[in-house]
């Protein structure tokens, strides 16, 4: 089987380890699959961590690393997200 049940399901990051020349961009799509592809309620954040630690590990220089690492610190610091706020009414 390829992947982890729990945290690649559909054994994309397992493949991406694989393809010989990978770039960032191929990447970054693949972990958007990926992501879109976790079950309800799972910790992405706890995934996340499993995932470099399994595939990452000796795998510094591979940009699928780089990508998982910085969905990781990603989540550590949230953005607000959206327009302008609106300011209250004199």
């Amino acid at each position: 089987m390829k992947g982890d049940p729990e945290t690649d399901p559909k054994g994309l990051i397992y493949e991406a380890y694989r393809i010989e020349n990978i770039t960032p961009a191929e990447c970054r799509t693949i972990f958007l699959d990926w992501a879109l592809s976790m079950a309800e309620g799972t910790d992405t954040r706890v995934a996340l961590q499993k995932l470099i630690a399994q595939y990452g590990a000796g795998s510094d220089d591979h940009p699928m690393t780089a990508v998982l690492t910085a969905g990781l610190d990603s989540m550590a610091t949230p953005r607000r997200r959206g327009g302008w706020r609106s300011r209250p009414r004199s």
